[in-house]
């Protein structure tokens, strides 16, 4: 396997660099935020929307400097690692993190970062080719503030999701909000296709503010597909007639079956062919 290389505070380091000291702030207390990002034939994918998501992150949390990472930043470093890499296709992470002294309270709010590249050969995004099956989650509801909406680093929850979809001996999990709706899945928004409408969970539910989740919104209202963003009761899963799954790495995913019930995947084909007409 090639050496990869990282991009740690404005430096190309290799990837296996013994860079983070236990008294990061990440390390510690899960302060900080990421990005799930994906490169193809050189380009960012949706930039813009990335950068927008990550500011406003890292604004809520209080972290200095989000307006230096906007989306020519993310275009620049992401560019230049790929090219070190020596791969046009990828996924990326970036975690941006608070550098500073401090226990529970930061002495201050200036920030690191790190930027990883993981080189893919798909040079589109493919629907996976099997449905999944999928469960609930209900041992650990998501909580619902204005920090539901991040990517933050602290992940407990779906860490705890995803060792109940191993148990469960299924592909994903869906995760609920405390008052028991629909949220989100274990790494994914959810979309469900119902009565000839497209429905996902409302950002007020608790889920994730996707950059896929907010793309495929755009494709449906272009393509006349009628879209809501909505409470959803979980019970609709028994008589849904499509779910799919979206997130920034893998673009659209179907979901074949909950339970005995299973899912067509017409819609989410559709929308694949119009995400990779962009």
């Amino acid at each position: 396997m090639a050496l990869l290389y990282i991009n740690f505070n404005g430096e190309i380091i290799p990837a296996d660099s013994k860079v983070l000291s236990v008294a990061n702030r990440s390390f510690k207390y899960g302060d900080g935020l990421f990005e799930s990002m994906r490169m193809l034939k050189g380009v960012l994918k949706f930039a813009d929307l990335h950068a927008d998501r990550l500011q406003r992150g890292m604004k809520a949390l209080k972290m200095d400097g989000y307006s230096q990472m906007d989306a020519y930043f993310l275009k620049e470093k992401a560019e230049q690692l790929s090219v070190r890499n020596k791969s046009k296709h990828g996924r990326l992470r970036l975690t941006v993190y608070r550098d500073s002294d401090g226990l529970y309270t930061p002495s201050q709010n200036k920030v690191g970062y790190c930027l990883e590249f993981i080189p893919a050969d798909e040079p589109r995004y493919f629907l996976n080719d099997k449905g999944l099956i999928v469960d609930v989650f209900t041992d650990l509801p998501k909580p619902s503030n204005y920090l539901s909406n991040i990517k933050t680093c602290n992940s407990l929850t779906y860490v705890m999701a995803g060792l109940h979809k191993n148990q469960a001996n299924v592909d994903d999990v869906f995760l609920l909000n405390q008052a028991g709706f629909l949220c989100e899945a274990s790494s994914s928004n959810v979309f469900i296709w119902y009565q000839n409408h497209l429905y996902t969970p409302a950002l007020s539910e608790g889920c994730v503010e996707g950059v896929m989740r907010q793309v495929v919104i755009n494709i449906a209202k272009k393509n006349n597909i009628p879209v809501t963003e909505a409470q959803i009761n979980p019970e609709i899963l028994y008589e849904a007639d499509e779910v799919f799954l979206t997130n920034a790495t893998k673009g659209i995913q179907s979901v074949m079956g909950y339970g005995i019930r299973r899912y067509f995947n017409k819609v989410s084909k559709g929308l694949m062919d119009e995400l990779n007409k962009l």
